[in-house]
């Protein structure tokens, strides 16, 4: 067995419809990506068994001074784990790439699963149960980076999965009440969801840096957006969805309900009043008060904003038979027509439609204490039911052990100088804006 660099139609024909793993950031196209918007090198590399790929992994290379750099194989290795032979000589001849490339270090964070739940908090068959991948991968060499509970590694340690295999009907028996609930008032006020394109990725845009501005961290410019949107959309797809509020047709909703309301009202008895008739008189009376103020609002956005105004922006990606929910950005206004709900409801169903197996949301926390900011993100994912999903984590080869601990030790203070900087510039162009 030998290392070798694939073309494109190879290196896709094995990955894409891997039976072991298949991830998009494995593809071709996130190399493609890496390359053109962050600067990294992709290498698509696959093990030869005497003319047959048994193993493929995309490395990123990041040139570090003095003509080191470090590999990176987001969610990688494509390769059965349970084939120890296969694993070994593939671990082997990637550290002979390394050594090749001056590498400080090979960073690996495989789509394992560690721990899964259902939505009913029940614990159902793990990948890694018996833990022999990761003692193998330990006896190999490679260095387990921790079961880190938030985001600090390259990519999120957890996650919600839907099994689309089940019907419509039973994944929406999995929806929380709260969430069935809210995603029948937002089509009650004649929100919508449409799929957009390329133009729309500047509303897209806007939508994420106000999200991320609301939640503290910092992404991509637009034309990082631009270019994923183009690639996936070449060989894979890319959707938009675009959830909007028709502030016109809301109103007129809200007003028709208030005038049905004063018409209960004015049915009452004026004299000599029962008990139940006072308490409905009272409740009634709860409705008119909010539905005013409903309508005084809306008037006010409908000046505002115009007949309709897109709420929410979520960017789709698929690979191979999967969808991730990758980006979503969210307006501030108008969070009672819950259509981001309605929004996530209408690309699950899509999904599905489109015959996918697996409907990812890429990324939750596994700290679930009351005071993690992030916690909120959690609770939302987990409102649709799906399988909470802890993988096994980042796992670094080191090649070069003295460089190695001064880049561990150096880079994370670098980064949160970027980071600062970034989260100004952020600020900084939407209040321009």
């Amino acid at each position: 067995m030998e290392l070798k660099v694939l073309k494109k139609k190879e290196y896709e024909s094995f990955v894409k419809s891997n039976p072991y793993k298949s991830h998009f950031l494995q593809s071709y196209d996130w190399g493609e990506l890496a390359k053109e918007r962050r600067g990294l090198i992709p290498y698509y590399l696959g093990l030869d068994d005497d003319g047959k790929i048994v193993g493929a992994t995309l490395l990123l290379k990041k040139n570090l001074p003095l003509g080191l750099c470090y590999l990176y194989a987001p969610r990688g290795y494509v390769v059965n784990f349970n084939d120890f032979k296969v694993l070994d000589k593939f671990t082997e001849e990637i550290v002979k790439f390394a050594k090749r490339k001056k590498a400080i270090y090979v960073k690996i964070d495989p789509d394992i699963i560690w721990k899964k739940e259902d939505y009913k908090g029940e614990i159902t068959e793990v990948e890694s149960k018996d833990k022999k991948i990761y003692n193998e991968l330990l006896r190999l060499g490679y260095k387990h980076l921790g079961f880190t509970k938030n985001f600090e590694t390259m990519q999120p340690r957890y996650t919600f999965r839907i099994d689309l295999n089940q019907s419509m009907e039973e994944i929406e028996s999995h929806f929380s009440k709260t969430t069935k609930q809210r995603i029948a008032k937002s089509l009650k006020l004649k929100t919508k969801v449409e799929i957009g394109t390329e133009k729309d990725l500047t509303t897209f845009y806007h939508l994420m840096m106000l999200t991320e501005s609301r939640k503290d961290f910092v992404s991509y410019d637009i034309d990082y957006y631009k270019t994923l949107y183009k690639l996936f959309n070449e060989d894979n797809k890319a959707t938009l969805f675009l959830g909007k509020v028709n502030i016109e047709e809301s109103l007129n909703v809200l007003k028709n309900n208030l005038d049905e309301v004063n018409m209960k009202i004015d049915e009452l008895p004026k004299e000599n009043m029962s008990k139940s008739a006072k308490n409905k008189l009272k409740e009634l009376t709860r409705q008119k008060e909010n539905l005013e103020k409903e309508v005084k609002k809306y008037s006010t956005y409908l000046k505002k904003y115009g007949k309709e105004v897109t709420l929410s922006a979520h960017m789709i990606l698929e690979y191979g038979d999967k969808a991730w929910v990758l980006y979503a950005g969210n307006h501030n206004i108008l969070t009672e027509t819950y259509v981001n709900y309605h929004t996530y409801y209408e690309h699950l169903k899509f999904c599905k439609d489109r015959g996918l197996k697996i409907y990812d949301q890429f990324g939750t926390v596994g700290d679930l204490s009351k005071d993690n900011p992030r916690l909120g993100l959690h609770e939302f994912k987990k409102k649709f039911g799906g399988d909470y999903i802890e993988f096994m984590g980042e796992f670094d080869y080191v090649v070069k052990p003295i460089y190695y601990f001064a880049f561990t030790k150096l880079v994370p203070i670098y980064r949160n100088i970027i980071k600062r900087r970034k989260k100004k510039e952020l600020k900084d162009e939407i209040e321009r804006d």
